[in-house]
Parts: C-alpha cells; structure tokens; sequence
C-alpha cells in the first residue's frame, strides 16, 4: 500500500480524498492556489505545497509544478480527484514517466474513453447501443450539415473533448446549425484546446442513467448499480440519487452493457458510464474516466467507498468484492449546494461564510471545505459541498433532504439551497415522472416561491 499520496485538486473532494487516506493510513500531500492558502484541504492534510497563482493554469492545471511538489515531497502515487487534470492524459503519463502511480486508467484509455467520439466508434465496434449520430469524429462544418439533415433535426453539436456542459450545444433547424456549430467549437476550443467535433440525434427528455465501474488490473469489472443524474440545469448536474427507478431486469442489461463497454478498454480503477433513457431503450454517451461528484449516493446505498477503492486499484490490489455481493439498500439523495443567486440567473456569489451550521444525524452527509468565516475565492467553481441523505425508501429520502435542507445554514453568500428545496417539493420530481427537460420545464414556478420575493 501507498505510504504517501499527493492529492491534484482542491476544495470539496480533495478534503474527501485526505479523509479516506487518512482512514488507511496514508500520508497525504496538498496542493493549493495562492488563493486557496486558508482552505480547509490546506489545512487537514499532513503537508501542503503551494503550486502557483490563483489562476487555474498557474496552479491546479500547472503540471510540471504539480509534479515538483510530488518529487520533492517524496509520494507515491497522485489522486487527480475530479475537474482539473483528472481526465488529462498527458499528466496520466507525465506521472507514469516519473515512477508516479496516477489513481486512474492509463493515458491511453483516457484518451480512448475521455475522447467522446473515440468512445462513440469503439461502443459501435463492441455493440453497446450508442445514440444516431455520427460514428467517428466530424471533418469540417459542411460534413457535419449534411449528416444533421440525413439523421433529422434536432440534433447535438459536441466537442470530443467537452465535458461539464461546455462545448455542446442543440440546433432545432437548419437555420440554427451554423451558429450552433461554431459557437460550440469555439467553446471548446477555448475550454479544452481541442475543436475536434462530433453529432448526435437530439433525444428530447429523456433520463441521464449513469453506472458506477471498478475495474482491477487483472481483469475484474463490477458496476456498483445506478445514479439518476437527469435534474440538470444547462447540462450540469443540480440534484442526482441512487438507485433509480427502472426495474430488475433493465438494471441487469444496462449493467452488462456497462462493464462491456469497461473491458473494451481493458479499464481500470473508477469510472462512469453514462446512458441516455427513453422509452425503454438505453443509449451509451460517454464514459467519465474519474470518479464523479455525486459518487457518495451510491456509496450510501452499497456501503461500498469508492475512494478506497481507487487507491486500493491503484495500488494493485485485486478487486475484494465480486458483482454478487453488490446488494443497493435504501435510496440516497444528492444535493449540489453551490454559491450562486437563482434570482438572478445564478450568477456566482463569491463572498465570506458568516455562519455555518450543518445538520447531523443518521443517513445525514454533507461534503464540504467550507467553514464559519472562510472566503470563498471567485476563481473557481462555485460548488461549496453536498448535502447527501440516506433512507429506506425514495419517499423517507426525500423527506429527510427537505428537514436536512431547511436546517442547513450558510449565511453571508447567496445559494442555491433552497431551488433545491422547491424541486424536491415538485410533484413531478416526487412521483419519479422528471427527466433531463425538468428543470428548463419548470424553472418559473421554482423561482415564483416565497424565498426569492
């Protein structure tokens, strides 16, 4: 096992990462932004390191810095977390030429599996079922055009490299396809260094189904079940929970399609794949080469923790849980508290926490770094932490994220508390019927309440 770990990333999960490896007994290692010098994953870890300025670049995306820190501090191995360098190839194998275990897969599969329209023709070539679109990346405009009109409108614009909602975008119509194109591959461009673009089939609504992977590098592959992530605003994730509601026998074939879809790559470690859900008929989309923000719903619902399962991967050990012993109990919920203002478009609300109070209590769990005069610094994302609730059944789940969400106090910022708190009470969240087009559906009546008068 690893005596040392640094951790590449900061905030909420590099406080989680710090947590688990404390729990084994591992030494940890921080890095941070001069702007994050007072913040709590600075502050727990065994040693920190400052690796640049506030800028992301400068720090958290500064590699031959990052890697300094590793070689003079002396670790083992480095925990990429999620964001950031975690779906980075080049640092998987910077890290790998410098005798550093990465705790992920390898630069090839990420580039494989983090390249979306490389995963889209190896999901064709090994008969996971993919979305209509096109089968390998696009060469100029005027292709793309031609195979929007052939597949029919609407169609999805997406960048190979995107993710987080960023570089993608929808075109109803011909007249709309033009600007739709340019302005995502100029998004992506910006965001990723990478125009290479690529075209799906439009499904309007349907459920975002994701499945937890665990592959070890001796050819063990499990999925640990299922997280509805559909309650999304402008692609990024608000509210997710585990399991969701298909039945048995679906679960079975989407799981089988997921761990077909891992040992493709020969993967290992973490990983997600993500499935669109429409009239009974699942579509692969892509595959999260990391381990993914809302990973504690299903770590509630299995007791299974995925970190220490990461590292143990990483470390070489062999799997120490067989698929049958894969048992989902209860239903957990997921909230994304993030520092922003709904009332006026959520725009961020960078700015000093006067006061924190956070409810505890059994299947309560609140991921944060947050804390009671910390200054939220405005170069980031603006998630503060999440509020995860455990229960025996959806109904007890959601019950106890609303009582959880009324006694959460973050004074001194704006949040998105309590939006959360109004979809929780929508009827059509409460009976299960949401799908990816809830929340632009219904976003008037969630901002008409008496909160935001």
């Amino acid at each position: 096992m690893f005596q040392k770990i640094l951790i590449a990333n900061r905030g909420e999960i590099a406080v989680r990462i710090i947590r688990a490896c404390k729990q084994m007994g591992i030494e940890t290692v921080a890095i941070y932004s001069i702007a994050d010098k007072d913040s709590l994953h600075v502050q727990i870890a065994d040693e920190a390191v400052c690796v640049g300025g506030a800028k992301s670049v400068e720090s958290y995306l500064n590699m031959e810095n990052i890697i300094t820190a590793a070689i003079s501090k002396g670790v083992e191995a480095i925990h990429p977390g999620f964001g950031f360098l975690s779906e980075n190839s080049s640092f998987s194998n910077l890290c790998a030429e410098c005798g550093i275990r990465f705790i992920g897969p390898s630069g090839s599969v990420i580039d494989k599996m983090g390249n979306k329209s490389k995963a889209r023709e190896i999901m064709i070539a090994t008969g996971v079922p993919v979305v209509p679109g096109s089968k390998s990346a696009l060469a100029n405009i005027n292709e793309a055009k031609t195979l929007a009109l052939e597949i029919g409108f609407p169609v999805l614009i997406k960048a190979s490299a995107g993710g987080g909602g960023r570089g993608m975008r929808v075109a109803y119509n011909i007249d709309e396809f033009n600007n739709a194109y340019e302005t995502a591959k100029s998004e992506a461009v910006n965001a990723f260094g990478d125009g290479t673009m690529y075209l799906e089939k439009y499904i309007l609504n349907p459920k975002h189904i994701e499945f937890q992977i665990l592959a070890d590098k001796y050819g063990n592959v499990i999925h640990l079940g299922e997280r509805d992530c559909s309650i999304q605003r402008r692609n990024q994730k608000v509210i997710e929970e585990a399991p969701s509601l298909i039945d048995d026998n679906l679960r079975q074939e989407m799981g089988e399609a997921a761990i077909m879809a891992s040992k493709s790559v020969n993967y290992e470690n973490a990983g997600t794949i993500e499935f669109l859900l429409s009239d009974g008929h699942f579509y692969f989309i892509e595959m999260n080469t990391r381990v993914q923000v809302e990973h504690p719903v299903t770590e509630m619902v299995t007791g299974i923790d995925i970190i220490k399962e990461q590292i143990n991967i990483a470390a070489g050990l062999e799997l120490s849980i067989k698929q049958e012993d894969v048992v989902l109990r209860g239903h957990s919920i997921e909230c994304r508290i993030n520092a922003e203002d709904p009332k006026f478009d959520f725009r961020p609300s960078p700015g000093k926490i006067g006061l924190l109070h956070v409810p505890s209590g059994h299947g309560i769990r609140f991921d944060s770094f947050i804390y009671t005069g910390y200054q939220i610094p405005p170069f980031y994302d603006s998630m503060l932490g999440k509020v995860i609730v455990h229960a025996k059944t959806r109904k007890e789940a959601i019950m106890k994220m609303r009582a959880t969400l009324e006694e959460l106090v973050i004074d001194g910022v704006k949040t998105n508390q309590d939006f959360c708190y109004m979809i929780l009470n929508n009827s059509e969240y409460i009976k299960g019927s949401f799908d990816t087009g809830f929340i632009p559906r219904t976003i008037d009546a969630l901002l008409g309440y008496d909160q935001y008068e």
